[in-house]
């Protein structure tokens, strides 16, 4: 069904009386005032004078053509909130519309709160005119500076999952989501339509989409806009909405109309929400959404220069472009403010008109004071219980074995027990393939579908979300932590790739939202990346990408954190201390295989807490090392004390120091990262001058890259992924990689200036080995037995192994 309202049909004149009516029409011109003022000028706001060039700013930067359909539904919703006391938070999709968000902020006196300076005066719109897209100002688009904001402007495709997110665990909130028709194009918009299915109508608030079709890209026509109306109908019911309709190009009939949709649509969603919460309603019942159609650049110059620009591409910007210049154009501008009538809006003294100034809600629904859209505000810690409650007994190194992540599943069961409102795991259909369905005794996957028989743990309101789409996880999380709560990420780690601009535009919120005063800090967001590149055994070479970490290093410092827990007990260490965290991006990489205990739960909290370590039962160097042995990472932790194994038997007089890392940062230097070690500390645990033979779980040269500025730099030398894989057994691909234990062994012989004629033999019968392992995987589809089980206390391949391998080994390459 489609409830239609459109404003150039309508009969009915519409639920607002002559004098509301013109009271949101002056609003609505007030905001479109102060937003062509934003873009446009640095002095005479109220256009007291003749416009001169000095009052025109050097460099026009800013988007128009959205601004005034965001203008309009900001000014119906605050319509709704008054009269109905509905509590709602605004996100523009088309986040580059920043003139309309600033412009309503201002009027509804949230700015002047936030920012003293930015006054309630004729000065105060001056300084708000010049600020706009100028240096030392703030943005063009929708930022971390905008009061009312959790969603950044700066690119298209996630306001309909941060808005879902939003709404998670918040029954009584409705987040209004306007989607741009360029936006709508985007694979992570289409996407996130579906995040309905997983919205619960008893425990959750609302989505009210508002898709404002105005035509046009920066130079190209929308595909909405140009398939037929019942098509793109078909395809807004079949994402499970009821469409109300708004379309028009007279503002008073779109105004009556628009009240007629809000009115329509807030009705629709507490009837939904009435019946699903006290009558029993348990089938998924369609969402309203409401389809805006106006002209881009609505309001402005219908022609400039001969050419037409209201309704068409070319108001996608900035309509006039040569005002400083031209004072023909410097007209045009200064009787399309005028157009608004200014003398209207504000006093003498600049203040908006108190019949303006009313029109707004009061206090904190405000949709640019709403404490959900500075979800720090709302953040209650969680409660976390001590990692060691759920730490593995560990006798001796590696006397056991345990699958860390499943064992990290039973530690975020206790926590879901323990915050069972305001805590979630988000993921691409990988919550038990990653190992932790534990969390499954205490909650289910959310689904409003069907649900069947076969069924498993699936309920309209559980707590764990799955949906497969990277972009859609990334967003419902994104707007869950940005109204207050928590949760974790769960991805396969090759396909975390798939988020990297989202993640790119929440480290970038992060870090500018750490300097502004009033954004409170919300919980970090903290990635699961499991299912790696060295344990691939089913999926091969398109599952292996160990490459985001190289990318979430590029961002501030401040920001983001970087952990390769070796085991179960410092992965259980790594994601009590996240959780906890707040402000930053954690990345933790962690395998779900089973994998050899370390450390004890104490040994794990204290490891973790330095970042980094020597491990004394792995070094025997007494002080003063030939050679240091570092590695990150499970699988390659395993490698590198595989590797000592070895020369422990065959070069026991080798001086050996085995250095652990799991906070990646503490090998930048102080000075790039809040982690990082000082020069003086990396040069005691690394040396001066002694090699350091590293095994790395990612691509080699980003530890070159962190470490460039050390003393010791030209000797440390890496191993790691370097873009060799297929589906094969977990020794042969850590074998393509030269990251094997054996090419370890060979690095130390090649580096360590003694060994080199010394340890000739040993260095040969490596090489052997390797060919040996490589032809027994190849004949038995398995590792060899002596790589395959061994453990801390085997010395490695003995002499007649050794013999053995060099024997067969003719046909294979060497190192």
């Amino acid at each position: 069904m489609t409830a239609a309202a459109t404003a150039s049909t309508t009969a009915n004149p519409g639920p607002l009386s002559a004098t509301e009516l013109d009271d949101i029409h002056a609003w609505w011109r007030a905001a479109n005032y102060l937003a062509v003022g934003q873009i446009y000028l640095l002095d005479n706001p109220l256009l007291d004078r003749d416009l001169v060039a000095e009052d025109v700013k050097p460099r026009l930067l800013g988007h128009w053509g959205t601004t005034p359909g965001l203008n309009m539904v900001y000014a119906h919703l605050n319509r709704v909130i008054r009269e109905r006391d509905v509590n709602a938070i605004f996100l523009a999709g088309p986040g580059h519309g920043g003139p309309a968000a600033v412009a309503s902020t201002y009027l509804d006196g949230t700015y002047s709160e936030v920012y003293p300076h930015i006054t309630q005066t004729t000065d105060g719109i001056r300084k708000l005119f010049r600020q706009f897209s100028f240096p030392g100002g703030i943005p063009s688009h929708v930022a971390p500076e905008t009061p009312g904001s959790i969603h950044e402007g700066g690119e298209l495709g996630y306001v309909l999952s941060h808005a879902y997110g939003a709404a998670l665990d918040n029954p009584d909130l409705v987040v209004a989501a306007v989607v741009g028709d360029g936006e709508f194009e985007t694979g992570p918009l289409a996407a996130s339509w579906h995040a309905n299915k997983l919205l619960s109508p008893v425990t959750d608030g609302a989505v009210l989409p508002i898709l404002h079709l105005n035509g046009w890209k920066i130079a190209n026509p929308t595909i909405p806009a140009r398939i037929r109306r019942e098509e793109l109908h078909d395809l807004l019911r079949g994402y499970g909405h009821e469409v109300i309709t708004v379309e028009g190009d007279d503002p008073m009939l779109v105004h009556q109309a628009m009240a007629a949709a809000m009115d329509t649509a807030i009705d629709r969603i507490r009837e939904i929400q009435a019946g699903a919460r006290t009558g029993g309603v348990t089938e998924r019942r369609p969402w309203p959404m409401i389809l805006m159609v106006t002209p881009k650049g609505w309001t402005g110059p219908k022609e400039i220069d001969g050419l037409r620009y209201e309704g068409t591409w070319r108001s996608h910007q900035v309509p006039l472009t040569e005002t400083r210049t031209n004072a023909s154009h410097r007209a045009m501008l200064a009787e399309w403010m005028r157009s608004y009538r200014p003398e209207e809006l504000f006093d003498a003294d600049g203040r908006v008109i108190e019949r303006i100034a009313a029109l707004a809600p009061v206090g904190d629904r405000r949709m640019s004071a709403n404490p959900h859209a500075n979800g720090g505000l709302l953040r209650r810690p969680l409660i976390l219980r001590d990692f060691r409650e759920r730490g593995v007994e560990v006798t001796a190194p590696g006397a056991s074995i345990h699958e860390p992540t499943r064992v990290m599943g039973q530690y975020l069961l206790d926590v879901m027990i323990d915050n069972l409102d305001n805590f979630r795991i988000v993921g691409p259909d990988e919550t038990a393939s990653n190992r932790l369905d534990a969390v499954y005794a205490t909650t289910d996957k959310v689904w409003q579908g069907e649900i069947l028989p076969v069924d498993v743990h699936l309920a309209g309101s559980g707590r764990v979300m799955e949906i497969l789409s990277e972009h859609t996880c990334q967003g419902l999380l994104e707007g869950y932590l940005l109204t207050g709560r928590h949760g974790v990420f769960s991805c396969y780690e090759a396909f975390i790739h798939l988020v990297d601009s989202m993640f790119n535009q929440h480290a970038k919120w992060l870090k500018v939202t750490r300097e502004i005063g009033w954004r409170r800090p919300v919980a970090s967001l903290t990635y699961l990346l499991t299912s790696h590149v060295w344990r691939q055994d089913h999926n091969g070479f398109s599952h292996q990408d160990p490459g985001f970490v190289d990318h979430v290093v590029n961002k501030k410092a401040d920001v983001i954190r970087a952990y390769f827990p070796p085991d179960t007990n410092t992965l259980l260490s790594t994601i009590e201390h996240c959780l906890a965290s707040v402000n930053y991006v954690n990345v933790i990489v962690a395998g779900k295989q089973p994998c050899f205990d370390w450390l004890t739960p104490d040994e794990a909290g204290d490891h973790c807490a330095r970042g980094l370590g020597i491990w004394d039962w792995a070094s025997n160097d007494e002080g003063s090392p030939d050679v240091v042995i570092g590695c990150a990472g499970d699988v390659p932790t395993l490698e590198a004390l595989a590797a000592v194994s070895i020369l422990r038997e065959h070069l026991p007089e080798l001086r050996v120091r085995f250095i652990n890392v799991v906070d990646l940062m503490r090998l930048q230097s102080a000075g790039e990262h809040p982690h990082g070690l000082s020069d003086r500390d990396f040069d005691t645990l690394f040396t001066a001058d002694a090699p350091v033979i590293f095994a790395y779980h990612g691509y080699p040269w980003l530890i070159h890259r962190l470490t460039y500025r050390r003393t010791n730099h030209a000797n440390i030398h890496v191993r790691g992924y370097k873009e060799e894989g297929t589906t094969s057994t977990p020794f042969d691909m850590v074998m393509m990689n030269d990251m094997d234990r054996f090419h370890l062994v060979i690095d130390v012989i090649d580096q360590v200036p003694t060994l080199r004629s010394h340890a000739a033999l040993l260095r040969q019968q490596m090489v052997d080995a390797r060919a040996e392992a490589q032809r027994y995987t190849r004949e038995h589809g398995d590792d060899l037995p002596s790589v395959r089980d061994w453990t801390w206390g085997d010395v490695g391949p003995d002499s007649a192994e050794l013999t053995a391998a060099a024997n067969t080994s003719a046909d294979f390459p060497t190192a």
